[in-house]
Formats: C-alpha cells, sequence, structure tokens
C-alpha cells in the first residue's frame, strides 16, 4: 500500500523468471542434476507432449497435448488439426515465441510432425509422433 501524499518513484524492472529445473534423464526415468536454458525448455516440449491434455487434474487445462481423435480422419484434417494442436501447446510456455517449418508424414493411423521450436534462448527442430 502506498501511503497518503506518496508516489511511486523510480523505474519499473521487469525480471523474467530462470529456467534452472531438474534434468530428467527420460531413458532411466530419473532425476540427473539440473538444466537451463535451451535444453530446459526442450525437455519441457518433451514432458508437454506426453502429457495428455485435459486427462489429468493435477494440469491446469492448457497443459499438454490433444493426441487423440485424429484416427480415421482424412489426411488434410489431420494435417491442419496436428499442426494446430502443436502449435497451441507449446505456445503456453512464454519462453517459446513460435513455431514454425512443419513437415508431416501420414501413413495409415500414424502421423509424423516435424518442426522448428522458436525460443528467447534459440531454436530447435522437434518431433511429434501421433498414432492410435
Amino acid at each position: 500500500m502506498i501511503p497518503i501524499g506518496g508516489s511511486l518513484t523510480g523505474e519499473t524492472q521487469i525480471v523474467r523468471e530462470t529456467s534452472r529445473t531438474y534434468q530428467f534423464d527420460f531413458q532411466r526415468s530419473k532425476i540427473v542434476g539440473f538444466t537451463d536454458g535451451l535444453d530446459a525448455v526442450k525437455q519441457a516440449c518433451m514432458k508437454i507432449f506426453q502429457t495428455e491434455r485435459f486427462a489429468h487434474l493435477i494440469y491446469e487445462n492448457n497443459y499438454g497435448f490433444e493426441s487423440r481423435g485424429l484416427i480415421g480422419r482424412p489426411p488434410g484434417y489431420v494435417r491442419a488439426e496436428l499442426k494446430r494442436r502443436i502449435t497451441e501447446a507449446l505456445l503456453q510456455d512464454d519462453r517459446i515465441s513460435e513455431v514454425s517449418d512443419f513437415e508431416m508424414i501420414i501413413h495409415g493411423d500414424e502421423a509424423v510432425a516435424g518442426f522448428t521450436v522458436h525460443t528467447i534462448f534459440g531454436d530447435f527442430r522437434s518431433e511429434v509422433n501421433s498414432h492410435g
């Protein structure tokens, strides 16, 4: 609270929280230290794609990836919807500014999407396999 007659002076400084987090070894399913920066964002993307959106009460509704509901749909629909779902899932992370350069291969009940993730720490390629 500002006292009566008081005022705010000086500059307001916006401070971004650190990306430092526990580093997870997905092959051994264990924590192996810490990670930060681009590697932390890569890990966050992997975790987003491994979490089915709306399926776990512990997560908010904007966290995770909607992998269900594409089987049996026309390839054009799958391409557009998969691109939308990937972009929507990743842009929830404020370290990610854009998802671009999509390449998709659809074969039977499997779709593989490759794309570039643009972050405040740099860019990287990622991939999602969506299948039934």
